[in-house]
């Protein structure tokens, strides 16, 4: 994807000082402290996150203010396997994003290896930053009552459960955020699912992930009001997630 002058920093190595550009964070979100650890801060600002979840927490406690993210929609089944990109019958441009100053450079990137790739402004991003966040925590957490199945039965056999949750946290998020989202949420949902259907699902990465609505409905409780997110609080109690 790129001109051949990438320089790709593994495991336990550190952010090189002087070489220009974005630098792309493709690592698991429990690795994000030690990545900042290894960058030197004269380069925090050139910082591409590519992780799924609710980043901004994290971001707000490092100091970060407004750093570049990537939705990205597309998905590598193994190593060495050509990805699967995030286009839908719904979204038939495809649905990875980018934003923030190196969002064109990496769209860029994404297109020459034949991914989609869109640039967002802000507010656009944060709405999708949320649907995909709906979607990792609504699917899993429906797919992980029902021991073996995967997005794709999800989305064909417990449609009405998905649904119901989809909703729910899309509201709190809205509530929470002043986020209007765009109609026909779930049909955009359920169309990404249909794509990568071979997907297991599992309630991975709690905190940054289901841990937010869960924070949502703590914070609510304590404060003597009702659950936000109600059948969400009991399907993470009935899997002992909580």
């Amino acid at each position: 994807m790129g001109n051949g002058d990438d320089v790709l920093v593994k495991r336990g190595e550190s952010v090189p000082v002087d070489f220009p550009g974005p630098v792309l964070v493709c690592t698991r979100n429990d690795d994000l402290e030690t990545v900042l650890e290894s960058t030197p801060k004269s380069r925090w600002n050139d910082l591409v996150f590519f992780q799924n979840g609710m980043l901004e927490t994290w971001f707000q406690s490092k100091g970060l203010s407004d750093p570049d993210q990537v939705l990205a929609y597309f998905a590598v089944s193994k190593l060495g396997e050509s990805p699967t990109d995030g286009k839908t019958d719904t979204n038939p441009e495809g649905l990875t994003a980018a934003y923030g100053k190196w969002a064109s450079a990496v769209a860029g990137r994404l297109r020459a290896g034949g991914l989609s790739c869109k640039v967002l402004e802000k507010e656009a991003f944060q709405k999708q930053m949320f649907e995909k966040l709906i979607w990792i925590c609504a699917f899993m957490l429906v797919g992980a009552r029902h021991p073996g199945a995967t997005v794709g039965i999800v989305e064909k056999e417990y449609r009405s459960e998905v649904s119901s949750l989809i909703s729910e946290l899309a509201a709190a998020a809205a509530a929470e955020k002043g986020i209007v989202f765009e109609p026909a949420m779930e049909d955009r949902l359920c169309a990404y699912s249909r794509t990568v259907a071979h997907f297991p699902t599992a309630v991975k990465e709690f905190k940054w992930r289901n841990g937010w609505f869960y924070s949502l409905s703590d914070k609510a409780i304590a404060e003597g009001k009702p659950d936000p997110c109600p059948l969400h609080t009991a399907w993470l109690k009935e899997l002992n997630v909580v």
